[in-house]
Parts: structure tokens; sequence; C-alpha cells
């Protein structure tokens, strides 16, 4: 038999362990890692060599309150109103915006080298994102200023995505098969 307490304890721990985020280096959270790399958690259509992540954007729910007709009014046979309608309160949930997954293609881990890393540092620095030292690792402060610019284009995510990349010039666009060489 175990004591009141711990029986509590032990579902906290069990609901906390299911959760599937990560704390990041330098205090940002985020999704679970996925295993981009090696191709077993990405999206079914990505091309072989790609690699990719995922945000997994919230549901939203509201607490909504209704009112429902219990009983509708009833008139005299000259249309006054001899009894007003009923109405009962009803609160219920309702998610407004259903959860989402958002995959997104990521740099490689290779073409994450130090000095790649130095220049994401600068880039970010240059807009005002990152006041860290320029050190080409990928710590907790580079995370959170590479999730404060991909915030404002739509994407919550301290993972570079590979679009992201290119926009800083970091990662060259692909070439075009007509483009003259």
């Amino acid at each position: 038999m175990t004591a009141p307490g711990t029986t509590a304890a032990l579902i906290c721990a069990m609901a906390l362990g299911a959760c599937q985020t990560t704390a990041l280096q330098g205090g940002v959270t985020g999704p679970a890692p996925s295993q981009s790399a090696s191709g077993s958690d990405r999206p079914a259509d990505a091309a072989p060599g790609t690699c990719w992540d995922k945000y997994t954007s919230p549901a939203v729910i509201e607490t909504v309150t209704e009112h429902v007709l219990v009983s509708p009014a009833k008139t005299n046979p000259d249309g006054s109103i001899r009894d007003l309608p009923v109405y009962r309160s009803s609160t219920h949930q309702a998610i407004v915006t259903p959860r989402g997954i958002r995959w997104f293609q990521t740099p490689c881990p290779d073409q994450m080298t130090s000095d790649r890393v130095a220049s994401l540092q600068r880039a970010l620095a240059a807009r005002g994102l990152y006041r860290g030292a320029i050190t080409g690792t990928l710590d907790g402060a580079t995370r959170r200023a590479v999730r404060r610019l991909q915030k404002s284009e739509g994407l919550d995510s301290a993972t570079l995505a590979l679009e992201t990349a290119r926009k800083l010039g970091l990662i060259p666009y692909p070439r075009h098969p007509e483009a003259p060489s």
C-alpha cells in the first residue's frame, strides 16, 4: 500500500515524462529533436540526403458560454407574452485552432561547421538579435536569436530552417537547371 502523496507524485512524474519537449542549452525549450539526418522522422516526400525538423503548434482551446433555450415564450391569443422564454447557460471548451505539425528543411549537421555558425552569429548580431560573443558554437543564446528571427516569419523554432539560412546568405540557393554557368 502506498501513501496518498506518493500516488499523486507518481502520476505527476508519469505525466511530465510523457511531454515531448527538451530543454535546449541556455534554457530554450523546443520540440524533441527529430532524427532528421537518419530519415526515420521526416516527411514522406522528403528527398534522400535532406535533413528535416518539425514544429508542433499547440491547439488553441477556448471556454465558450452559450445560452440554451429551455422553454420558449408562451403567448396569449391576442399576441401578448404570457410567459417569458427560459434560458440556461451552458459552458464548454471548444478547439478554436487544432494542433498542427509543420515540417521544415534544415541544414544538415555536416553543413553547420563552426565557421558557418560564426557567420550565423554575425548575421544575427547585425540584425540586433544576438549580443553574445562570436564563438562558432550553436549555444543557447544563438538558438534564442534564431527563434526570435524565425518567429517573426511565422516559425517558432530554435532550430535553424534551411530557408532562413539561405535568406541570411549562409547556404546557397540551388542553381536552376537552365541557369547559365
